[in-house]
């Protein structure tokens, strides 16, 4: 049987992961785009998420409280990984860090578990420069948390992210269960290629073999 991993893995190709020409929330541009709520909102994607990221937890050992992140990102996964550990008898709390303060009402930030004293774990859907992890970090820091580790589904591994997300999480580790390659492998893998006729690649004078997400030759087809 596959692992829950490996299906999660495979759903995030399928479900999140686009080819094509993309401008990013950081200002930068790609050739791809990852929407990991095409996934984690998914009925059978919210339940490998939560499997995935409660075993990751349980294996490192981090025995948290709760679990929470910046919103939009980060509240389907803590959902999906609470509720999972409540069935399976060890429950963690969920809680979500609003962008800003309310205006009214108890004027507060974390929405949600906020009992204290408290581990907590940190999560993020994607990290690209790490800015919404880094926001949470710091939202959860202020209101006097213990931070044991800070997760996100699919590391994009440029724009510094990583070095960011580390340097904010301090002593907490950071863990990231995809990199945005492995996900493109993996759709690059299940999606058939088209082919082009008559065509160079878009980025080379080599000739083109696909037109997948746009004419590309075999040096640059994935």
């Amino acid at each position: 049987m596959p692992k829950t991993r490996d299906l999660l893995l495979t759903l995030l190709a399928e479900k999140s992961f686009r080819l094509g020409e993309f401008k990013l929330s950081s200002g930068g541009s790609s050739d791809y785009y990852i929407d990991c709520r095409l996934t984690t909102l998914d009925a059978n994607g919210a339940l490998l998420t939560g499997a995935a990221v409660l075993e990751e937890i349980e294996s490192r050992g981090w025995k948290p409280d709760a679990i929470g992140g910046l919103t939009l990102g980060a509240d389907p996964v803590v959902v999906a990984t609470s509720l999972l550990s409540a069935q399976k008898g060890k429950p963690i709390n969920g809680f979500l860090v609003r962008k800003a303060e309310k205006t009214h009402g108890m004027g507060q930030r974390i929405e949600g578990f906020r009992q204290k004293p408290a581990r907590v774990v940190v999560v993020d859907d994607v990290c690209t420069t790490g800015a919404s992890t880094i926001q949470a970090i710091e939202a959860v820091r202020e209101f006097g948390w213990d931070i044991v580790g800070v997760l996100c589904l699919v590391e994009r591994e440029e724009a510094g992210g990583r070095q960011n997300v580390e340097k904010a999480a301090g002593s907490a580790p950071f863990v990231a269960l995809f990199t945005a390659n492995d996900v493109r492998r993996e759709h690059v893998k299940n999606v058939p290629p088209v082919f082009a006729v008559s065509a160079k690649c878009d980025l080379c004078d080599r000739p083109a073999v696909t037109n997948v997400p746009g004419y590309r030759c075999d040096v640059h087809r994935s």
